[in-house]
């Protein structure tokens, strides 16, 4: 069955805490869309997508141009990237209670602003703290395997819609990815009178 919000024009917004190109997706997706996005984290392992090349002058020049703060890499990554794993379920539960939004910028940044290592349990309980998640509910979430089949069933979902690259949008069944999502999705939306 077809999800209600996507056929309302409803966008949803697919991307992974631990991929830089999601993260600058994320500065700008709800200033640029016409309509506020469903944010979906999902691992790109569990889609089966292969990590790819990081080229760090060209994200930086994209960070500069779009006035985010400057890149300060995880020692983790990218020779060596961290899976995301605890960062995801973190996700998920912040979406759960209403936070995904907070929770999932203050991750990006933690890791690609701060050079923190998102494999790390104080990183995920930083990022929790910046939006006013219990340290201790955080890390009770994610270890419940509730939490774990929704971040599972995120993933299903991306795999359904046709996702092969992250970041992702999913606007009305067509399918925007990669660095210019945001744009296109926005360009699709204001062809096909999607208002705010």
């Amino acid at each position: 069955m077809a999800d209600p919000r996507i056929a309302d024009g409803h966008p949803v917004f697919y991307y992974d805490l631990t991929d830089p190109v999601s993260y600058l997706a994320a500065e700008r997706i709800n200033a640029t869309l016409a309509v506020v996005a469903e944010w979906e984290p999902v691992l790109g392992a569990a889609l089966g997508l292969a990590p790819r090349p990081v080229d760090r002058a060209a994200l930086a020049r994209r960070a500069a141009a779009i006035g985010a703060l400057p890149f300060r890499w995880p020692e983790c990554g990218p020779a060596h990237p961290a899976t995301g794993n605890r960062a995801a379920l973190a996700a998920t539960y912040a979406k759960q209670v209403g936070r995904i939004v907070a929770f999932s910028m203050a991750a990006f940044r933690q890791a690609f602003a701060g050079g923190h290592d998102l494999d790390l349990e104080s990183t995920v309980l930083l990022a929790g703290a910046a939006c006013e998640l219990h340290p201790r509910a955080l890390l009770q979430a994610i270890s419940r395997p509730a939490v774990a089949a929704t971040l599972e069933r995120a993933c299903d979902r991306a795999r359904l819609a046709g996702v092969v690259s992250l970041p992702a949008i999913e606007v009305r069944g067509s399918l925007f990815a990669g660095d210019d999502a945001v744009e296109h999705a926005a360009a699709h939306m204001t062809s096909t009178g999607a208002r705010r």
